[in-house]
């Protein structure tokens, strides 16, 4: 059997920028443990696996107003094609002011000596948001060296399994202003740096949203590879982000 398979570099329109994953098309069902060896061989943070629902279904038929539903680990993600942004509808989740002596260990090892000026923590995630200072700009977050073990090290409270580090926008895009950079960090999962991150995103959205007192947003995460992410706060309390794509690989997979 010969699988269409394609390499999708998310939140870019750059190849090999933005958060990369593997689409498959499948026009008949895969046994349960062959989604598992053709993610590992892939090799990627995600694989996706799209099956047509009908036998008439197009899949290179183009529809602005088309929408996909994925079934994941953690519930459905439903997206939708706008122009040429791919939006993806998500929860939007709060945090609450962390006792920072409970993670003062954690904080050091993800900014070193940095000054911090807020530390937010996110039950429903589990992910702890650090906001380094004002004073600091895109290229000192660029810049940090944050070792993944000893994050998990540091790691006494037994709650936390992400770390996300943020910094304010400085209107000083290359291309367009930001309102906010992030990196994201997850070792408790095996992710040493996540490229783009959307669930980090569901946190920095409702949290930049209270602090600049806006519902769209434009935001850039500050990884290697880089991915930039438009946000717009909805009314029934859910976020829509949106990014654009870059198709990098086409091919036939053989199983």
């Amino acid at each position: 059997m010969e699988i269409s398979i394609f390499t999708v570099d998310a939140f870019t329109e750059q190849p090999f920028h933005g958060n990369p994953a593997a689409v498959c098309l499948l026009e008949d069902k895969l046994e349960e443990n062959q989604h598992q060896k053709i993610a590992n061989e892939m090799n990627l943070s995600e694989t996706a696996f799209i099956r047509k629902l009908n036998p008439t279904d197009d899949f290179t038929k183009k529809n602005v107003n088309s929408t996909l539903t994925f079934i994941t680990l953690s519930g459905e993600l439903i997206a939708r094609q706008a122009e040429d942004h791919i939006i993806l509808d998500l929860p939007l989740y709060f945090t609450h002011p962390q006792d920072v002596k409970e993670v003062e260990e954690l904080v050091k090892a993800a900014v070193g000596d940095k000054s911090v000026q807020d530390v937010r923590y996110s039950p429903d995630t589990k992910k702890l948001l650090i906001r380094l200072s004002d004073a600091y700009e895109r290229a000192d977050l660029e810049k940090l060296k944050v070792n993944a073990e000893n994050l998990l090290l540091a790691e006494k409270t037994g709650r936390i399994k992400g770390v996300i580090i943020t910094l304010k926008g400085d209107g000083r895009g290359k291309q367009e202003s930001y309102d906010f950079y992030s990196r994201y960090f997850a070792p408790w999962y095996g992710v040493s740096e996540d490229p783009v991150t959307g669930a980090a995103h569901t946190v920095l959205s409702s949290y930049w949203s209270q602090q600049l007192g806006k519902k769209k947003m434009c935001a850039f995460q500050c990884s290697a590879r880089g991915g930039r992410l438009k946000i717009s706060l909805r009314q029934d309390g859910r976020v829509d982000l949106g990014g654009q794509s870059s198709i990098v690989l086409k091919g036939f997979l053989s199983i």
